[in-house]
């Protein structure tokens, strides 16, 4: 695990998750249905807390999951389709660009990303240009979310916690510049450091936050997947997940994501059109 803490135990379950983050305006939305779809999410963590196989430590064991070693083992792979990507790396979307709630905590162009799946719904065109990223990540149980995030020089995300327990985040660097003093993300009040092709796995409802202050672009394949629970908390977050995808959350990203992809994909056929 690409941690500070290597070969020592995993950090004791606290349970201790905070259900905001001080300083940052919640993600809402003035909607009846969304206020209370917020409300079921707040009862839902606490029952997620309770009934989690896995603990609740801020950073995992990465051996707590043995599909991760499988997803190191073909880093390169995936390296190689994101090299691809970066060739227009100046028209990839900034992350708030897809999801305007990530403006709470990122108004810059500095974080961009390239999404493949997002709580069910897939960027066919996206995944046709990493194949073998697809191939890959279909090995993880639960997947929702897959995408290359991208830290340009200078970006620093301060400290927030994710919308909702009921996932788990994997980070697998793919581009990660020295020094490594300069490069990091602190989780809880552990700071970690990524390296390229090995997994941090993490519970984002954790506060955290990330930095790049090196002169280069760090990549790492972001990835969300469900929480392993026992019953009955599996089932009320298995309905919860797949409610998500009908939130404005989830549509407005979609029909931002299309439109990008739409200009990205015309720009792109018109550049090979004009090279014949």
């Amino acid at each position: 695990m690409a941690t500070d803490t290597a070969n020592k135990p995993p950090a004791p379950d606290s349970g201790s998750q905070q259900f905001g983050t001080e300083g940052i305006a919640p993600m809402t939305r003035p909607s009846r249905i969304t206020r209370v779809l917020m409300g079921i999410v707040a009862w839902a963590e606490r029952l997620n807390l309770r009934y989690s196989r896995v603990g609740n430590p801020p950073v995992y064991d990465n051996a707590t999951f043995p599909w991760v070693a499988d997803i190191e083992r073909e880093w390169h792979l995936i390296r190689h389709e994101l090299d691809a990507v970066l060739e227009r790396q100046s028209e990839l979307p900034s992350f708030q660009d897809i999801s305007a709630d990530v403006k709470t905590i990122s108004t810059d162009s500095r974080w961009k990303t390239f999404f493949l799946t997002g709580y069910g719904l897939k960027s066919e065109q996206n995944i046709a240009a990493c194949p073998q990223t697809w191939r890959i990540v279909q090995k993880i149980p639960g997947l929702k979310t897959a995408m290359f995030s991208i830290f340009e020089p200078g970006k620093h995300l301060p400290p927030h916690r994710g919308p909702y327990n009921g996932v788990l985040r994997l980070h697998l660097g793919l581009i990660v510049p020295e020094p490594r003093d300069k490069l990091a993300i602190r989780v809880d009040d552990q700071v970690l450091h990524w390296e390229e092709g090995k997994a941090l796995v993490f519970d984002d409802a954790y506060k955290h936050e990330a930095w790049n202050h090196t002169d280069r672009t760090r990549v790492v394949l972001f990835v969300d997947f469900v929480k392993p629970l026992r019953f009955p908390a599996s089932l009320i977050n298995w309905l919860l997940l797949n409610v998500a995808v009908f939130t404005p959350f989830i549509r407005e990203g979609l029909d931002n994501h299309k439109a990008w992809e739409k200009r990205f994909y015309t720009e792109a056929e018109a550049l090979r059109n004009k090279g014949h």
